[in-house]
């Protein structure tokens, strides 16, 4: 699925006779604004604005989909998270579907959000903060949550994130991999396995979690701070959380200051065990290795094409550091 301009315009088109379903004319106004795992528009015809996410075939079920809705759904209901609603076509539906001409496809709309994505060069560490207040809400909301009865979302367990059967692929197929950097990884992803086990899957720790709270989906607006894209909502480790915030910039110097605002904030809310503050090093090194894998396999991506080998060399460096610091 190579992200050239003739799939472009050839999803693009195929989007567009969908948009009457959300009451849209086919002609209105589409901006791309991002593209990994799905394609998002901004769908503007002067009265109205949606974002419009389109699925990439074979990553979620229908049914998936639904349940990553459903908690939605559920958070607003409760106010726990300032989030953009879906908003239903005109028949009532949250999914729509539609062939780009050689797949199809499943889109949702949502209402669209102002905002800009914090700055790291502007009071990160404030909005780290707040971004920890934030997760130990939507925590607290998964843990009481029932979840329907058809509810299904993507199991992020070690095995899944960097194991022989993960979602995102083999970081083994990195660009710029030598011999003597997979060597590294090969004995970090051997103490990571060993670390994660240790660490447990118990429900005091392991549940559903939003999974990609990174700055790229967070929007800032005064005082406000939304979080966008559920997309990788699943069940995985609660303070994986923190480890998927500071993805693409784990090697920055300032990581350890987001580290303990991101802390704080969450234990304004609610309590956290040394135990689990001691774990977020762990997750911020098996994230790194997932993203590194994610790159691996979404070269065609506009970010994969921009991190390209400086991030797998930046991989190696963080392993090493990690090994030389940890002990099985």
């Amino acid at each position: 699925m190579l992200y050239d301009q003739n799939f472009l315009t050839r999803l693009e088109s195929g989007l567009r006779t969908a948009l009457p379903v959300w009451g849209l004319a086919s002609s209105t106004q589409l901006r791309l604004l991002t593209i990994s795992e799905n394609a998002t528009y901004l769908a503007e015809d002067g009265t109205n604005r949606l974002i419009l996410r389109v699925h990439r075939p074979h990553y979620h079920s229908e049914a998936e989909i639904r349940s990553e809705l459903a908690w939605i759904a559920a958070l607003h209901e409760s106010a726990v998270v300032t989030t953009p609603r879906p908003i239903p076509t005109r028949d009532g539906h949250l999914l729509a579907n539609f062939s780009d001409g050689e797949s199809d496809r499943f889109a949702v709309a949502f209402a669209y959000m102002s905002g800009d994505e914090p700055d790291t060069s502007h009071d990160l560490i404030k909005w780290y903060g707040v971004l920890g207040e934030i997760t130990a809400r939507l925590h607290q909301h998964s843990r009481q949550w029932r979840r329907p009865n058809n509810f299904t979302r993507k199991l992020w367990s070690f095995e899944t994130i960097i194991g022989p059967d993960a979602h995102w692929g083999d970081w083994r197929l990195a660009p710029g991999l030598d011999a003597a950097g997979k060597a590294t990884l090969e004995r970090t992803a051997t103490l990571l396995a060993a670390q994660t086990k240790a660490y447990g899957q118990t429900p005091d720790r392991f549940g559903l979690i939003h999974c990609d709270m990174r700055a790229a989906n967070l929007l800032v607006e005064g005082e406000r701070l939304g979080v966008i894209d559920f997309d990788d909502c699943g069940m995985s480790w609660f303070v994986y959380d923190f480890a998927a915030a500071v993805s693409f910039m784990e090697h920055e110097p300032f990581i350890p200051e987001l580290m303990a605002a991101w802390l704080a904030g969450y234990r304004r809310v609610a309590p956290l065990a040394e135990e689990h503050a001691q774990a977020l090093p762990m997750f911020v090194m098996l994230r790194r290795m997932q993203l590194t894998a994610w790159i691996a396999t979404h070269a065609e991506t506009p970010t994969a094409q921009a991190m390209g080998e400086a991030y797998t060399h930046g991989t190696i460096a963080l392993a090493a550091r990690y090994l030389s610091k940890t002990s099985p």
